[in-house]
């Protein structure tokens, strides 16, 4: 096989696996051929990142006796049928399968092949080992051996192959001797180590598959290979073999899957030194010394090299079969094993090895040149997913919670060594660092990110802690001369604390004037050395002193010269330091001349990689009831409310019903009680008793498939109750709930109020938002001692959260928003730390304002409203005093029937209350008025609570002490970013902060370490989580968390959120069915996604929705769009793709839309490509942005940086001729069809999207209209036509190839002018009949435009003999080369 990629992919586009190989597989067609096929075609799907296994589940009978095939292959001698390029694909399909166990079908193959019966290739001295550490594995084993002596010659033979990997090894021993080493050798051998990586680092496999690797010794065999020693081809496998080594040796009990501690490695370590020890001291007298010697002074490389190198082959041999390490040797016979491979067994099994943590420790943060350019660690934004590389994978299932948070580490740490690359080659190319004629560097260029250095020097190298061999802390100074602009000069002067910065040495080669190529590699070209971080401590002022940030004024500074003290790294300065000492290398500290610094909002990843480290450091306590659900193990359903031990029965649900109607469809299938027969008391807010059934006795019931729920099961007993008067002011009354919830939302409202993970899966307009506020408010209300903690992905999101829950009966006191994003709140109130701690000051004056009201009224002398505490005996000896006496006087007495006037009479508040509105009391009943004055009494007593609460702001003089005691104590509901919870942890967990519930919006949008990091942000109490409920809202269909790098995306799964792996480990969630944000029409665009999406009833009721779009005949349409002057989609930097003729098409039907009084800001254009954006907001700054008919719209981006918003009508332009690109990716289609509320225009290449298998369901409903815009140029906006209305006479529709339109009927002149305006791209005849009036004002003359073609994107649409490589060209030169690198929505 020539596996052909190119080919590869086309077929794979074709649905050749859907349509052909699958369907008609059998055992009898069942050829290498068709084998290979198959393999490849879903690799390659694993590439693209598309569903492999669909194919496979609809058709599931072959599937046993196809993956018999495919292990006989892999297991096929590498001389045989099968070449080693074509095993190496078979190895690949095998590794995708150990990496989709959550498929059953895959599954269920998998764990026949990996499980006990696989330890039959252990050799029989250690299988006798294995079975005696573990006890319980005998009365399996001896089972195993029963049913092995029934079977019939052919089966046990298939049985045996269970022990394939030491077949497989020996495949792989051969190779690694073998000369020439040849690349297609080097690639299988990779792929080996991969696929045993995979099987190690997942718990199901390594329990029995780790024992069957160490017998094989198969990393001994490695690290002494040829391969190792070859610095370009075996570098990557070198790196592969060290992560072999690291979950080889990883520190957890395979049989348990219980982590190690440090004692416990360390006591392992000593009890297998101590049976080496025995041993030498029982057989092996040569060895006397090394048995009498302590442990500490034989477990080192070298002592074990000394003791053990002097012996012969042979005597090795018995050495290692006495720790059953290998078989034993016969007498009189010399061992087949060299010596090298002998001693090498024996001490890399008894050394010494640090423990990981300690690694960890001494590990440097911040990422030096050796690892910025090195491509198996960090590969380029070219990877093309066809290679394997060194690099953890984020699957389904981790060992530990250390290796969950290791694995994390990471690649946090290297995607944000990728970004750091990215801006070290744009800053530092852009200085055009060139050799001066002495040899010396000179800057030909400058770059505002990047500052030549002056001057560099260490001024402070401090003293290590005990125990430790790095220094405490190292300082520097850096010197800069900032001759540069007011705002740069601004930006570097404003660096701040803790900011990081990167200190390079650029050493170049190439003379002064040399033409810098992005196409060649970029150390060679620029001379760079070395690259070190350091952290920002404070610039230095005319003294010599660090300026402090505080809210004094900064003093100026005369000059440009300015000096930064900066913190260096003390690990990789020890690091540095050592080898300049021990190998004589130069000090790198001397070299510096430049420093770069980035921006601020993607310069985090030191804080977030040391709140992960500092999480490792700690006794990570995780609830019990969510641990193995965060690992992937266990029944993902476990932490399900109605599986947790402490689920409550009776729930308030406050205003969540808007009346008794809308509680009884809210449970359909359930018998609803109401505690009162009137129906004029069955009014919310209802109380709901729930039947609580516990875990146990249901497991049984669900495993048989049967219903056995009861009638009492069933029962729902519902209380109306009357919430107490608060008052007699109107803003004493409660804000209410106005949403009619579906039963879907109910179900997610209930299951966020019981303990335990709830998971709520919200597709676009399904009111996510609105769930998720009253979740919070009915927690609020129902535990009012409990405090909540909100999280989402941006601040956007944050905000309209808690705008929402700004709206619902929650006191204001109570709510506290961290982190920089409040001043975007729409409202004039502050949130953040500082604003609640002036919003108590001024309403604590307000409330002693009313103290001294009452204290008045009740014609008190004295100044009880001086401070808090002296309010506080007020209320208690003036106010508490009149109220009993009060109540003792209009009680009831006896047999005696109250007077409802003596309510009134005897009030003591009469006073005070004057300005209620009048009267207060209403004099109808007794019970009434009795509740009104109890309503009054509340209202007075609320505010000697809130000033009793406010008492600590008196106590705390500083404003920093009392933003920190409201965060402690006071708010009852914090909201923060994930990113602002990872950078902020360790100062929230020194303050003891202490939450019990998390929400999180936009979950599946967060990284999965960002979602894990909020769990932990307070310190356990008495080695337990407080931690009662996790609620995650996200929608794992559209797109997933941001990766720039497309190796950690594809090959690592770093794009992959906690949400959407919880969801596919099938922990339970509830789908939101109902969509309230678009036209019904539009929603089936997207609605095939996902689980029964339906309607709201508004969506076919109200008139915006019912209405059709002015001056377009369709509420949406797919208009194809052919080569415009022969050219399709270009690409003038690599991913910065641009489409000219669907760009100019696009603002046409802008400019058309809003010449008809369409509301600009109510349209929004949108495009998958960065480079189209960039295109498409040139041609609007050229056509119309500055004419006042016309304006902007209300945004040009990506599709993917417009998820989560919406507006009315959508344009989009999906760029691609030549290939689908990423829109491939299903999530991405969602996000682009759902964001429209009533129109959606598409500008693409029909016959290239109409025929790829994933976006099927959509383009079948957008090809089934036509494919020509049809447009109405008569009907202004607003109309009155309703939707698939057609209007006869007006009609025209709009090819864009160039041919002439047509039309129903002639178009009056009118007509024809705005008709060409819209069709300005297409009608090559257009330029002499469009309308001057409109647009003469927003376009320059053909000679203008060619005058100007430097500086503007794109000629004027009447400009048809313009070439279109101009235009993009200058495009992409216009934003070059900031804006050429390509972003994460672009990088397919």
């Amino acid at each position: 096989f020539r596996f052909a990629i190119r080919k590869i992919m086309l077929l794979e586009f074709s649905q050749y696996l859907e349509n052909y190989l699958w369907m008609n597989y059998s055992p009898e067609v069942s050829s290498k051929a068709y084998l290979m096929s198959i393999c490849c075609m879903v690799n390659e799907k694993f590439r693209e990142n598309v569903p492999a296994w669909e194919t496979f589940k609809k058709k599931p009978d072959h599937f046993p006796f196809f993956f018999k095939c495919i292990l006989k292959a892999a297991l096929a001698e590498t001389d045989g049928e099968f070449s080693l390029h074509e095993q190496t694909v078979l190895l690949l399909f095998l590794d995708h399968c150990f990496n989709s166990l959550e498929v059953d079908l895959i599954r269920s193959q998998v764990q026949q092949l990996i499980s006990l019966p696989m330890w039959m290739g252990l050799q029989p001295a250690r299988l006798e080992l294995e079975l005696k550490k573990t006890p319980k594995l005998r009365k399996f084993w001896n089972l195993i051996k029963k049913n092995d002596e029934k079977m019939d010659p052919e089966a046990r033979e298939q049985y045996v192959a269970k022990a394939l990997f030491h077949v497989e090894n020996s495949n792989m021993f051969s190779l690694l001797c073998l000369e020439p080493v040849t690349m297609d050798k080097v690639h299988y051998c990779e792929r080996f180590i991969e696929l045993m990586i995979d099987l190690e680092a997942l718990l199901p496999t390594r329990r029995w598959f780790n024992t069957i690797l160490d017998d094989s010794h198969l990393l001994v065999h490695c690290y002494l290979s040829n391969l190792v020693h070859r610095e370009e081809d075996g570098h990557l496998f070198s790196q592969l073999l060290d992560m072999l080594k690291f979950y080889t040796g990883f520190e957890i009990n395979d049989q348990t899957g219980n982590a190690l501690t440090e004692n416990e490695m360390t006591t392992i370590h000593y009890d297998r030194i101590t049976s080496l020890q025995r041993a030498a001291f029982a057989h092996f007298p040569e060895l006397y010394d090394f048995a009498l010697s302590n442990v500490a002074e034989v477990d080192t490389r070298e002592s074990l090299v000394k003791f053990f190198g002097p012996l012969s082959s042979n005597t090795l041999h018995q050495v290692a079969s006495y720790l059953c390490l290998l078989p034993t040797l016969p007498k009189n016979e010399d061992t087949t094993f060299d010596k090298e491979f002998l001693l090498e067994l024996l001490v890399s099994r008894h050394e010494r090895r640090i423990s990981q943590i300690q690694q960890l420790n001494q590990m440097p943060l911040y990422p030096t040149e050796k690892i910025i350019w090195d491509e198996n660690i960090v590969p380029t934004e070219y990877y093309s997913g066809e290679g394997c590389l060194a690099l953890p994978k984020l699957n389904l299932q981790f060992l530990t919670l250390h290796d969950y948070l290791l694995r994390n580490f990471n690649l946090f740490r290297l995607e944000s060594t990728y970004e750091i690359r990215q801006d070290i080659e744009d800053s530092v190319s852009r200085m055009k660092p060139w050799q001066s004629e002495y040899g010396g560097v000179v800057f030909g260029g400058w770059a505002r990110m990047a500052q030549p250095i002056v001057a560099f020097t260490v001024v402070e190298v401090a003293k290590p802690n005990i125990g430790e061999n790095w220094p405490t802390r190292v300082r520097a100074d850096v010197t800069i001369n900032l001759n540069v602009r007011d705002h740069i000069k601004d930006e570097w002067e404003g660096l701040r604390k803790h900011d990081v910065c990167f200190l390079i040495t650029v050493r170049p080669t190439k003379p002064y004037g040399t033409k810098f190529d992005r196409r060649r590699p970029f150390i060679e070209q620029i001379g760079l050395v070395y690259v070190r971080g350091c952290e920002i401590q404070g610039m230095l002022d005319d003294k010599g002193r660090v300026i402090e940030d505080g809210p004094e004024p900064r003093p100026n500074l005369r000059g440009e010269s300015r000096t930064f003290r900066v913190f260096l790294d003390p690990n990789q300065y020890q690091q540095d330091m050592t080898n300049t000492i021990q190998n004589g290398a130069e000090d790198v500290y001397e070299t510096f001349n430049i420093i770069m610094r980035r921006k601020p909002k993607e310069n985090n990843f030191k804080a977030v990689l040391e709140t992960i480290r500092n999480l490792m450091n700690t006794d990570c306590v995780v609830p019990d009831w969510l641990h193995d659900i965060i690992l992937g193990y266990g029944d993902p359903s476990s932490a399900h409310y109605s599986k947790m031990p402490n689920q409550i029965a009776t729930l308030d649900f406050n205003d969540t019903f808007l009346s008794i109607e809308h509680l009884k469809t809210s449970f359909p299938g359930h018998n609803v009680k109401v505690t009162v027969d009137d129906p004029a008391l069955q009014i919310p807010p209802f109380r709901i008793t729930f039947p609580v059934r516990s875990g146990k006795g249901k497991k049984r019931k669900d495993a048989d498939g049967e219903d056995e729920d009861t009638e009492e099961a069933k029962t729902l007993i519902v209380e109306p109750h009357v919430i107490p008067n608060r008052g007699p002011y109107p803003y004493n009354q409660p804000k209410r709930n106005t949403i009619q919830f579906t039963h879907t939302q109910i179900e997610a409202i209930r299951a966020g109020m019981q303990p335990g993970l709830t998971m709520v899966v919200g597709p676009p307009g399904t009111g996510k938002t609105d769930v998720a506020v009253q979740i919070i408010s009915n927690i609020y209300h129902n535990f009012p001692e409990q405090r909540t903690l909100i999280v989402t992905h941006s601040n956007q999101a944050l905000n309209q959260l808690f705008e929402k829950i700004m709206a619902l009966d929650i006191d204001e006191r109570h709510l506290l928003r961290l982190g920089h994003g409040e001043e975007e709140l729409e409202t004039e109130k502050d949130f953040s730390r500082y604003g609640r701690v002036n919003y108590v000051l001024a309403r604590r004056i307000e409330l002693l304002e009313e103290v001294k009201r009452l204290q008045k009224s009740l014609g008190v002398p004295g100044d009880a409203s001086y401070t808090c505490e002296t309010a506080g005996y007020f209320f208690l000896y003036q106010v508490m005093s009149r109220w009993e006496e009060y109540i003792s006087k209009v009680k009831n007495k006896g047999n005696t029937l109250p007077d409802v006037t003596e309510v009134s009479t005897f009030f003591p508040f009469h006073e005070y209350f004057a300005n209620a509105p009048q009267p207060i009391f209403k004099g109808r009943s007794y019970e009434e008025d009795m509740e009104i004055a109890e309503g009054c009494f509340r209202h007075i007593k609320k505010i000697f609570t809130q000033l009793e609460e406010f008492r600590a702001s008196e106590l705390l003089r500083s404003g920093l002490d009392r933003s920190k005691y409201l965060l402690v104590k006071e708010a009852k509901i914090i909201a923060m970013t994930c990113t602002h919870a990872a950078l902020k942890r360790h100062d929230l967990v020194k303050l003891g902060f202490k939450y019990d519930n998390i929400l999180m919006e936009e979950a599946a949008q967060i990284l999965e370490i960002e979602t894990f990091i909020p769990l932990l942000l307070q310190n356990p109490q008495d080695g337990f989580s407080r931690l009662k409920r996790w609620i995650m809202i996200g929608d794992h269909h559209q797109l997933p968390p941001v990766i720039k790098n497309m190796a950690f995306q594809k090959y690592s799964n770093m794009e992959q959120s906690l949400f959407t792996r919880f969801v596919r480990v099938g922990v339970p969630t509830v789908d939101l069915d109902a969509q309230g944000r678009a036209r019904a029409s539009l929603c089936n665009l997207y609605n095939w996604r996902y689980k029964n999406l339906g309607n709201l009833p508004h969506v076919q009721l109200l008139p915006e929705f019912s209405t059709a779009n002015a001056g377009l005949l369709y509420d949406f349409q797919l208009i194809n769009v052919e080569d415009f002057q022969g050219v399709g989609e270009s690409e003038p930097n690599p991913y910065f793709y641009q489409n000219l003729g669907e760009a100019e098409y696009v603002v046409a039907l802008f400019m058309y839309m809003c010449l008809l009084g369409y509301p600009a800001d109510k349209i929004s254009i949108l495009t998958t490509y960065n480079g189209q954006k960039h295109l498409i907001r040139d041609i609007i700054n050229r056509r119309c942005g500055s004419n006042p008919l016309i304006g902007r719209p209300n945004k040009v981006t990506t599709v993917d940086r417009f998820q989560g918003q919406q507006n009315d009508y959508i344009l989009l332009s999906l760029v691609r001729t030549r290939a689908v690109g990423h829109l491939r990716d299903v999530r991405r289609l969602v996000v682009a069809m759902s964001r429209a509320r009533l129109g959606l225009y598409i500008f693409a290449r029909v016959s290239l999207f109409q025929n790829c298998f994933e976006l099927t369901p959509a383009f079948s409903q957008l090809t089934a209209r036509p494919l020509h815009l049809h447009i109405i140029p008569t009907e202004p906006f607003p109309t009155s036509r309703k939707v698939g209305l057609f209007l006869h006479g007006v009609e025209q529709h709009f090819p864009i190839d160039g041919h002439k339109l047509e039309t129903e009927e002639e178009a009056s002149p009118a007509q024809t002018d705005l008709s060409s305006l819209t069709d300005a791209t297409s009608s090559q005849e257009s330029s002499a009949s469009r309308n001057e009036a409109t647009c003469s004002q927003t376009e320059s003359t053909p000679s203008e435009t060619g005058a100007s073609s430097h500086s503007e994107a794109t000629p004027a649409a009447s400009d048809t003999t313009a070439a279109v490589a101009g235009p993009v060209a200058v495009s992409a030169e216009a934003h070059a080369p900031q804006d050429v690198t390509p972003a994460p929505e672009e990088t397919k």
